[in-house]
């Protein structure tokens, strides 16, 4: 195994930690950092809607699985996490057979908001969705 294939290992893995719903629909990784987050889903039937398309809520969570990890990567010291405030999403193609990747870019960074812009785009490179989401910075809970 390369380099690149561990830390691909080990970055699908700390996600499947973190977001076991990634696990559940196969979502992996191929980078984990504040600048960037890419992970990806591979088509497959049981993740399609009617006609072979690959479901919008697949889409969506690939999306949101990928922007809430680059959030949680830019978080301050302090907080106690991150949560999505809201979610627009331009879906401009169709997805039939291979896979779809993520790629999460913070906008902004503040200490009571992030704002993340994750693009979609299939094997041939084709933007197949934006999506944009703020986050909430969420403060720690005093102690009971």
């Amino acid at each position: 195994m390369t380099d690149a294939a561990d830390v691909a290992d080990a970055a699908t893995a700390r996600i499947h930690e973190l977001m076991p719903l990634c696990r559940t629909l196969g979502i992996t990784a191929g980078r984990l950092g504040p600048s960037a987050v890419t992970l990806s889903i591979g088509w497959a039937e049981a993740l399609c809607t009617g006609g072979g398309l690959l479901h919008g809520g697949v889409i969506m969570a690939l999306a949101d699985s990928a922007a809430g990890a680059c959030a949680y990567l830019n978080l301050p010291a302090t907080a106690a996490g991150t949560s999505t405030i809201e979610s627009k999403t331009n879906f401009l193609g169709a997805v039939t057979a291979g896979t779809v990747t993520a790629t999460a870019t913070p906008l902004h960074v503040g200490r009571s908001t992030i704002v993340v812009e994750t693009e979609l785009r299939d094997d041939s490179g084709r933007l197949v969705a934006k999506v944009t989401q703020p986050q909430a910075v969420l403060a720690p809970r005093p102690a009971p």
